[in-house]
């Protein structure tokens, strides 16, 4: 197979060089190495990889599935899990990620190059089924008795209400009002600029253009957008942002 981008996120060093050693072997490319969350997103804006392997738990107790969550919610790459911890509860949790493969350490350099390419195979084979509006930069949406055509670029941000859920669009002052969940309608926008900022909210990133503690303001949208101040921290590390010191 062509040779692949991976990001190695393991709190152990030696463990870590092991594994990116493994790897190069195989004529692989080593995109970073990160010890924690945060270094784990920053590597991952820097350079977005074609594959991530992830310890599942990591320095200081961060959570490597939470990780795993936060890493695919915002780009499309399958996860592997490296891990010593085979309990019950933990890989069901990890489950929940839909990852590529769990492996348990220490692992056999042989069984990991194997399946690092079988995971990336079946990723493609996947991607290749899915709906063709997943991956192209228009859909038809139900609108108005028929089917109307949007731009994705143009989606500021949607809204589930109840059953429903609201879209708004770019220099449009009302929204478009469709019958479905947002946990399905957000299958169809799962590009990179596009970020699940609550259960109830998926913003478009590239719109956006301020933040304060509790709203979020988007480019054409006059009123602010409540965002839960538990979930800002979060949003802020999806984002270069320049702090003070």
């Amino acid at each position: 197979m062509n040779p692949l981008k991976i990001l190695i996120v393991e709190d152990e060093v030696i463990t870590a060089m092991d594994i990116q050693e493994t790897l190069e072997r195989a004529d692989h490319q080593v995109t970073g190495i990160a010890q924690s969350y945060y270094e784990a997103m920053e590597s991952v804006r820097r350079q977005v990889p074609d594959m991530a392997l992830l310890d599942i738990r990591l320095q200081e107790g961060e959570d490597g599935i939470r990780l795993a969550k936060d890493i695919t919610e915002r780009y499309d790459m399958p996860i592997i899990f490296l891990t010593a911890h085979s309990e019950h509860d933990t890989f069901a949790k990890a489950k929940e990620t839909a990852p590529a493969a769990y492996l348990l350490k220490p692992f056999r350099q042989k069984e990991l190059a194997l399946q690092i390419e079988l995971a990336y195979h079946h990723f493609k084979l996947n991607k290749a089924a899915m709906p063709k509006s997943t991956t192209m930069e228009y859909l038809f949406l139900p609108i108005n008795k028929g089917y109307e055509k949007i731009a994705k670029s143009d989606v500021l941000f949607m809204q589930a209400e109840g059953v429903y859920v609201k879209i708004f669009m770019l220099n449009e002052s009302k929204p478009h009002l469709l019958s479905m969940n947002l946990g399905y309608l957000s299958q169809y926008f799962n590009d990179i600029n596009f970020y699940r900022l609550s259960r109830s909210l998926l913003v478009n990133l590239s719109h956006l253009e301020r933040i304060e503690k509790n709203h979020i303001y988007l480019r054409g949208f006059a009123s602010p957008v409540v965002v839960p101040e538990t979930n800002r921290a979060d949003l802020l590390k999806h984002l270069t942002v320049v702090r003070t010191r």
